[in-house]
């Protein structure tokens, strides 16, 4: 059968036309403030990194100038008198504490002087790295070094950065080196920090590391940075893919201030913050959507369900319907004042045609039961004739009050539904007469549960059975064959068994036993017998039937316990 296509219903298009729309004006929306405000988050980042920087700027700025002045006041008491100039040095190294020596070189760079408080220089300095003399020959204004570890002194090892100054004396060259603490700047610039993870550096013009707040890491090759590359920009505020760096020159130095910051730590969290408040704003404006949706759908499309489920309910159950008008615009209530006329014709039609329907059930049981086969009573007449003509009048008047005992219980004035006990009746006297007929070629044996003898079934129910069972499967047995009729309850049902050590059946003669009519023949056939059960009591009862070839048969008969003050119900129903 083809399925038939079914349109979607109108509420949910509703609902899900406005959600749509508002979800994909939300994505939309969403999208381009998120990328607006990531786009002003960077923009920050990079103001703050390049805040940062110019911080680290002036720091860095003022120690150089500070430096300078060092020099110069260095520089002008080197052509004062010795006394002069060593009291000078030495109260002025009192005054400085952020100096840590001066020392001056001759051409070959050895150490001449050395002003300290309390340090004296050793003996033999395997390497001074206050000092080289290759710079300071390439240098006509002298150089600045890089943060170093002060090295002619024994046991004295302080951080220092050496400003080295050519002194003119003629044709021999000398220089003054003037040792500065570094620890000071390394701590301020240690101290900015550019969010979780960023940092500021100090390199030279050139890429040279001057300063790292990272530097063992460097120099255990554990950490590496750009500086290389970086020297060749200009000064400004890059982005790179997660990286943004802010490049600063230092004012009256090479040197230059490096600030090293994260996207993902000053970009990516306060973007994924702001995220998450939009999309649950989103989210809110989404379920208000939908709740708006729900009820405007709900205030044009409910009545329409509403008539559309009282449809599927008749349809499912129109006995039982019962029509509620469904209110709504003047259309819906036309179309269910249509529909509720519609269910009440429905309704009578459907009544009247059960009523037919029952009466010609009726009329086919009647018939059923009428089916009184006349070759078995023609049989029966003929041998009660014979017998008189033996002189056997004891076995002829038998034979006529089990004859006349079968046909009072077969009419039963009128009712289907008889007693047990008058059936069972009703099947010994139609075995007593077929036994007199087969001059005793079978026994018969009857097992009975006295507690169903009471209990109503159909009539004419177990002598189909027995008149095939004698039939097909005792006529052709050369011995005398048996028949077993068993009475029993399971549960709320009636069983009846009928067994016989016959020739059996194969399984397809099972099948066209229950399904062929009767005919002259077989007289009132299990099919009938079956098919007036299912009538009565429903699809769940009926026959059953087991049989192996020369074996035998058994038919079970499955029926519901119908107490006798319960036939009119079934009478009613059926």
């Amino acid at each position: 059968m083809k399925r038939r296509y079914r349109s979607p219903r109108t509420a949910p298009l509703i609902v899900a036309l406005i959600t749509s729309v508002a979800a994909v004006t939300l994505a939309l929306c969403v999208a381009a403030f998120l990328r607006s405000y990531r786009a002003a988050v960077v923009q920050s980042a990079c103001t703050s990194s390049a805040q940062a920087v110019n911080q680290v700027v002036g720091t860095v700025g003022n120690y150089v100038e500070n430096l300078e002045e060092t020099v110069g006041d260095v520089m002008a008491e080197m052509y004062a008198p010795e006394e002069s100039r060593d009291a000078y040095l030495n109260a002025w190294l009192n005054a400085r504490s952020e100096v840590v020596a001066v020392t001056t070189y001759d051409a070959a760079g050895t150490l001449q002087d050395c002003w300290a408080l309390g340090h004296t220089p050793r003996q033999n300095i395997l390497q001074n790295l206050s000092f080289d003399l290759g710079a300071a020959r390439r240098s006509a204004d002298g150089y600045t070094s890089t943060p170093h570890v002060e090295s002619i002194f024994a046991g004295y090892y302080p951080w220092v950065v050496t400003v080295v100054r050519p002194m003119p004396s003629g044709n021999t060259p000398r220089w003054v080196a003037v040792d500065v603490r570094f620890s000071g700047l390394g701590a301020s610039i240690n101290g900015v920090g550019i969010g979780q993870h960023g940092y500021c550096y100090l390199m030279d013009e050139h890429g040279n590391m001057v300063y790292h707040p990272q530097q063992q890491l460097l120099y255990a090759g554990i950490k590496t940075e750009e500086a290389a590359r970086l020297a060749g920009l200009a000064d400004g505020t890059y982005v790179e893919d997660t990286v943004i760096y802010s490049i600063q020159d230092v004012p009256g130095s090479n040197w230059r201030v490096v600030g090293v910051s994260y996207i993902d730590e000053t970009v990516d969290e306060s973007v994924w913050q702001m995220a998450r408040i939009t999309l649950g704003t989103a989210a809110l404006i989404l379920a208000a959507a939908l709740l708006t949706g729900w009820v405007i759908s709900h205030m044009l499309s409910h009545p329409l369900q509403r008539l559309e489920t009282a449809m599927e309910q008749f349809e499912q159950d129109a006995d039982g319907f019962t029509f509620q008008p469904v209110a709504g615009t003047r259309e819906v209530q036309e179309l269910s004042d249509s529909f509720g006329h519609m269910v009440g014709r429905i309704q009578q039609l459907m009544t009247t045609v059960r009523e037919e329907e029952i009466d010609l059930r009726k009329t086919e049981l009647k018939a059923l039961q009428a089916q009184i086969n006349p070759h078995f009573l023609y049989n029966t007449l003929d041998s009660i004739a014979w017998m008189c003509e033996q002189g056997k009048n004891g076995d002829a008047v038998k034979m006529v009050h089990a004859l006349a005992r079968l046909f009072r219980i077969s009419i039963s004035r009128g009712h289907e539904l008889i007693p047990i006990e008058k059936e069972l009746q009703h099947a010994e006297s139609y075995l007593l007469i077929q036994k007199f007929r087969y001059k005793n070629q079978f026994t018969y044996h009857f097992t009975v549960d006295e507690s169903c003898l009471h209990y109503l079934c159909n009539k004419i129910t177990l002598q189909p059975i027995i008149e095939n069972a004698i039939t097909h499967g005792l006529d052709l047995l050369v011995e005398p064959g048996h028949i077993e009729i068993t009475v029993c309850t399971e549960g709320e049902d009636v069983l009846f068994r009928v067994s016989d050590d016959g020739i059996g059946m194969s399984q397809e003669q099972v099948a066209e036993l229950l399904q062929n009519e009767p005919s002259d023949r077989t007289g009132i056939g299990i099919k009938n017998v079956n098919d007036r059960l299912r009538i009565y009591f429903g699809p769940q009862y009926g026959l059953s039937i087991e049989s192996v070839p020369d074996e035998g048969t058994t038919v079970t008969i499955r029926m519901p316990r119908v107490p006798e003050e319960r036939e009119g119900d079934y009478d009613k129903t059926h």
